[in-house]
């Protein structure tokens, strides 16, 4: 989905068998899929559009911590990939295989998480309060009261300019 709100998964070269939730008919445009990385990411991607001025820095997180591991795993899988290659052609592939495939299952797996997080978190609207890294709960037990943010004034302002003062009156006929 959008760049931004997805994450930069390495794939090698001499791939045999293209990672599951990658591959050609695990779901399309008109066909979801739950273990399609497409659906997987469009979920969050259009999730976060709803609140995407707070949302995008819970993705942001996810997505640098991913990127970064993944950029400091690649400078050894390559020097390992080029040292079995030199040994053994098949067992450079299928190492490389393995670490292609790995990164993809843990990528989509990682991204269904971020989307259950944003969808406690923001659900209705609201924001729940964390601590930690655990969302806070009241003495009983139950979430901590959320914030309710609202939408911000440019957002208000848009809604105005789009529809005029419709969504403000009510119909002159009864609603007929």
């Amino acid at each position: 989905d959008d760049a931004a709100s997805t994450c930069y998964v390495p794939f090698y070269c001499g791939l045999q068998k293209v990672p599951h939730p990658f591959e050609v008919g695990n779901g399309d445009l008109l066909t979801y899929s739950p273990t399609s990385a497409y659906w997987t990411f469009a979920f969050v991607s259009n999730f976060a559009y709803l609140r995407y001025y707070m949302m995008s820095a819970d993705i942001r997180k996810v997505q640098r911590k991913l990127e970064k591991q993944y950029a400091e795993e690649v400078v050894a899988i390559d020097a390992t990939a080029k040292a079995l290659y030199k040994e053994d052609k098949t067992a450079a592939l299928e190492f490389i295989n393995r670490y292609s495939n790995q990164t993809a299952m843990a990528t989509v797996d990682a991204w269904k998480k971020l989307g259950e997080y944003l969808l406690v978190k923001y659900i209705d609207g609201n924001v729940k309060k964390e601590e930690n890294g655990k969302f806070v709960r009241n003495p009983y037990g139950m979430p901590d009261h959320p914030d309710q943010p609202g939408y911000p004034d440019s957002w208000k302002k848009q809604v105005i300019k789009d529809t005029g003062n419709k969504l403000l009156v009510p119909p002159s006929d009864g609603g007929h």
